[in-house]
């Protein structure tokens, strides 16, 4: 974050030469502090409106948020639920005749839509926590399959005769994996998974996954 800071300040002190120094340090820290609080995992959608004027009567501000939440909720990218995301209606305009609920909702979610899609959104993939329990003669085979898999290993300790083999792996990649764990340790492994977090999913990944949506919806 340190880094991202210096590049900030330059550019704003390129953009505004004339600013003291200290007033452009603070400004800094405050958007820091900002892309911080949007980049926090599970905080949800979280909805605010910093209308000013009469340009958008403040009733229509319950339909907009309905639209802003259905859209998330469906889905853009690959149909997959929006999360962790901060939006702000700003703005707006309305129509004598057309100003109506279901207008305000539509038009919430469509406008969404198209700010979500610019703002270069990534698919998350969910990671499990595995441990490998296998002869010590296994790890070689274990261990090159698993970082074949995309998976991180995180640690190793032994029990008795037998080594436990501690991993982080994309979901994804773990289908059948009890089969692969007998088939590699001839029927001498185990294995457990639960549930780690998510993280974002590898560009060319995630670009197999959108396809297969669309095709998907174009059958």
């Amino acid at each position: 974050m340190a880094i991202v800071k210096s590049k900030l300040l330059k550019q704003l002190s390129q953009n505004y030469p004339n600013f003291l120094k200290k007033d452009l340090e603070k400004f800094t820290n405050i958007i820091l502090y900002e892309i911080k609080r949007a980049l926090r995992r599970g905080d949800g959608v979280e909805f605010k409106q910093s209308l000013v004027g009469q340009n958008v009567d403040r009733v229509f501000v319950p339909s907009v948020e309905k639209g802003v939440n259905t859209a998330c909720s469906d889905g853009i990218l690959a149909g997959c639920k929006v999360v962790d995301v901060k939006v702000d209606f700003y703005d707006g305009k309305m129509h004598p005749v057309d100003s109506k609920d279901i207008a305000f909702q539509t038009a919430g979610k469509h406008a969404f839509r198209e700010a979500f899609l610019s703002a270069q959104p990534c698919l998350l993939e969910p990671i499990l926590d595995i441990e490998v329990k296998i002869p010590e003669e296994y790890m070689g085979d274990i261990m090159g399959d698993i970082s074949g898999k995309r998976g991180k290993i995180m640690g190793m300790e032994s029990d008795g005769t037998f080594q436990i083999i501690k991993a982080q792996v994309p979901q994804a990649e773990l289908y059948h994996y009890a089969t692969t764990v007998r088939s590699l340790t001839g029927g001498r492994g185990i294995h457990s998974e639960s549930f780690s977090h998510y993280e974002k999913m590898p560009k060319e990944f995630e670009q197999k996954v959108v396809q297969q949506r669309k095709k998907t919806e174009d059958e």
